[in-house]
């Protein structure tokens, strides 16, 4: 452990899956295989939102700061993640670690806001399809899109700036792929009592707050849709809502079992109990930002359209 002469805390070391050598190179090929379908798949639905003028409605919009939050996420752990299944006991230092915590909550954060967005923005055009132009104006939708961000990287520096203050004065090693909160959190030998209430704070603005939202805009959705007569008008009022709810579903029960109950101090001292907190956080840090183009483009005609068009027009040129 390296410390300045004042026993000032200068690294940290990530465990990781350092104790199974084995799984290491198995979760390499797997985190690097998804990390570049994340980057090939948000990439290419930003591309084809970006070029196809049919697209440049206030939910494409969304989608398209959807999917560049995804990028951001994965690109501040994912390598790191990677660089910890190549070595026994990664070590990264103080202000690394921050950094890469910094980023990785900000982006977090703004991800929950933005799908709470999202739910509105179904709510407004399910339930006002007629009012839909008049209410999501340009100005509207650019200014929820951007209040998102600044939740986020407000949030993230609050944070942030409360931990780099606590003292980290015997252990250094975190039980975790790369510098989580939580994990960091647990490491401080001074009161976090001010952290936690912090927390809670943050999970009440960042996840509460738009998980309500989008749990009361779906209860006015399903009410409205009901009311359609037509089991084909039904059908493709559901079919606008149904990748959005499934991608809230998958993002919202994996990270509410990670951070709904912040511990002041850590009571458990299993490492079993660790490294599936870990794998936990895996799953929500890689898994879903991978998900999220696949369950927007098979379940969008305009998206397929659009690629499908995107790709005429290259074949075309190279002819």
């Amino acid at each position: 452990m390296e410390r300045t002469n004042d026993s000032t805390l200068t690294e940290f070391v990530l465990v990781g899956l350092s104790a199974h050598p084995k799984l290491q190179t198995v979760f390499f090929v797997l985190v690097l295989w998804m990390y570049l379908m994340i980057l090939l798949g948000n990439g290419v639905l930003i591309s084809v939102i970006i070029c196809d003028s049919h697209l440049h409605t206030p939910m494409y919009f969304f989608l398209c700061n959807l999917s560049f939050v995804d990028i951001c996420y994965t690109s501040s752990s994912v390598p790191l993640i990677l660089d910890n299944f190549l070595t026994v006991r990664k070590r990264v230092s103080f202000s690394g670690c921050m950094v890469q915590m910094f980023l990785s909550f900000a982006m977090g954060a703004t991800e929950c806001v933005l799908l709470g967005m999202m739910a509105l923005d179904r709510y407004v055009a399910i339930c006002y399809p007629l009012r839909y132009p008049v209410i999501m104006s340009k100005n509207t939708y650019v200014l929820m899109a951007a209040g998102s961000w600044a939740t986020g990287l407000v949030d993230s520096v609050v944070q942030t700036s409360l931990a780099m203050q606590l003292p980290f004065c015997a252990n250094n090693v975190i039980n975790h792929f790369v510098c989580e909160i939580l994990a960091v959190l647990k490491l401080a030998c001074a009161d976090i009592s001010i952290n936690v209430i912090s927390m809670a704070g943050s999970n009440l603005i960042v996840l509460v707050i738009p998980l309500l939202v989008i749990s009361i805009s779906y209860i006015f959705i399903v009410t409205t849709i009901l009311r359609i007569p037509s089991t084909e008008g039904k059908r493709k009022a559901f079919s606008t809502c149904s990748a959005h709810l499934t991608v809230v579903i998958i993002f919202y029960g994996t990270i509410f079992f990670m951070y709904a109950k912040p511990k002041s101090k850590s009571s458990v001292g299993a490492d079993n109990q660790d490294i599936i907190e870990a794998l936990l956080s895996l799953f929500y840090g890689v898994m879903t930002p991978m998900l999220n183009p696949l369950i927007y483009s098979l379940r969008n005609k305009d998206v397929k359209a659009a690629v499908k068009n995107m790709l005429g027009r290259r074949n075309s040129d190279g002819i």
